[in-house]
């Protein structure tokens, strides 16, 4: 990655960006809503859920003229908050029993705590480190136990979003909406997702104890899963009985857009009748991806736009040309968040297919990636996204057409894993087809 070089996080991925166009619609930028999202991130790891874009104008001035640091009054660096600053750092070097700290912890610290006041679970202030693996763990083969995972909303705790098939996570029996209690023995609570996620991820071939909070069990339940090379393919597609066909999407990354072409011409080579796509569990991706997937399916108009604080707008639209003319289902659940949101908003907003389910997660927020020339960056939230009848889901998400609760009992209690929402899609997607 070039240092010089602006990133900007968009509903789910990093890209480099230009400033925006006043043209609309001619705007790219990567949503990292998640994962984002509610942010998510795959415990490989990766970070799922943000977009935009900007000039960094403010980051450059003071990086140019960083030996001209002017104190302001009005600003939270006065001369009051310097030297309380270093009070406060030889106070820790003087006494602070534990361990040693360097003084770029110490930097590290107060960036992170700046970034902690806004009360925000989505802004971040991420090492060079930190920020060269999030970009590196966005192309489909990740190292860890296999696991994507999001903050509860509820209980602030992070929460197991879904499992990659295969993974060490599947095979140790880690669940959708497991809540992280202890990681190796500590603590989760108040960690941002990083944090956390810092806690569980390591190299291959080690392993990690995840104590968790299990719905209907009422004592913790302990698992120790071993780290390994992880793919994650993000799109999976099958022929169901009476000519269905099955496309389920797990997260939107550059190679998802792909891989759901393929299994959309797949479907219909195979003279399917009718397509349920499966969104549950995606915690999002990147807003390109989304933006090129829905115009393979919705008809021309928009996809989605987003408003910053200025009340700017930028907008992102389908061309029609690819309108699908089957009959479609799409399944959701609480854990299908930001990008996915995206898609599952544009189409109930055009009616082209039915949703069934549980309501989505509610993430309608976006941030941006800001760079800093030492490779370190900043994620900050900027601006809301609406759907293209203009809600904004944050907080709210979006209510399934027909209304399906996930039966975890029947399928986690027999080999046979009976899917009631899947079954549910099939006997609604049967009725579309035959009318």
């Amino acid at each position: 990655m070039d240092e010089n070089q602006n990133y900007y996080n968009g509903i789910d991925g990093i890209q480099p960006s230009e400033p925006p166009r006043s043209k609309k619609g001619s705007g790219k930028g990567l949503f990292f809503l998640g994962m984002l999202s509610g942010i998510t991130v795959t415990l490989l790891v990766v970070a799922i859920g943000y977009a935009a874009w900007g000039i960094q104008r403010s980051i450059e001035q003071s990086q140019n003229h960083k030996d001209e640091v002017e104190l302001k009054e009005d600003s939270a660096l006065d001369a009051v908050t310097l030297s309380k600053l270093q009070a406060l750092e030889a106070a820790i070097k003087e006494y602070f029993f534990l361990h040693d700290v360097s003084d770029e912890e110490l930097q590290n610290g107060m960036y992170r705590g700046l970034l902690k006041a806004l009360d925000d679970p989505y802004s971040e202030y991420y090492t060079a480190v930190e920020l060269k693996e999030m970009l590196d763990q966005s192309q489909g083969i990740y190292y860890g136990i296999g696991a994507y995972v999001q903050l509860d909303k509820s209980t602030g705790l992070p929460k197991i979003n879904g499992v990659i098939k295969g993974s060490p996570a599947e095979e140790a029996d880690l669940r959708a909406n497991d809540l992280i209690y202890e990681v190796d023995g500590t603590s989760t609570y108040g960690l941002n997702l990083t944090e956390a996620v810092a806690l569980i991820k390591g190299p291959e071939g080690t392993s990690v104890e995840l104590t968790l909070l299990r719905e209907g069990e009422r004592d913790y339940k302990k698992l120790t899963l071993t780290r390994r090379k992880v793919e994650s393919p993000t799109v999976e597609s099958s022929m169901l009985e009476d000519d269905m066909a099955y496309i389920q999407v797990t997260e939107f990354d550059d190679v998802t857009v792909d891989q759901f072409a393929d299994a959309l011409a797949t479907a219909k080579g195979s003279d399917a009748k009718g397509i349920i796509l499966d969104l549950r569990g995606n915690p999002g991706g990147n807003l390109d991806a989304v933006v090129d997937m829905c115009n393979m399916i919705l008809p021309e108009g928009m996809i989605v736009y987003t408003e910053d604080k200025y009340g700017n707008r930028q907008e992102y639209k389908s061309d029609g040309k690819h309108k699908l003319e089957l009959p479609l289902v799409v399944l959701v659940d609480m854990n299908s968040a930001s990008a996915a949101e995206i898609m599952a908003g544009a189409i109930k907003d055009y009616k082209l297919g039915t949703l069934v389910g549980t309501t989505t997660y509610g993430k309608g927020i976006v941030q941006q990636i800001m760079s800093f020339r030492d490779g370190s960056a900043i994620k900050l939230t900027i601006s809301a996204y609406f759907t293209p009848n203009g809600n904004n889901i944050h907080g709210i998400g979006i209510e399934p057409d027909v209304p399906c609760e996930f039966d975890g009992e029947a399928y986690y209690g027999s080999e046979e894993h009976p899917d009631n929402q899947l079954e549910k899609a099939k006997d609604v997607l049967r009725e579309k087809m035959n009318r």
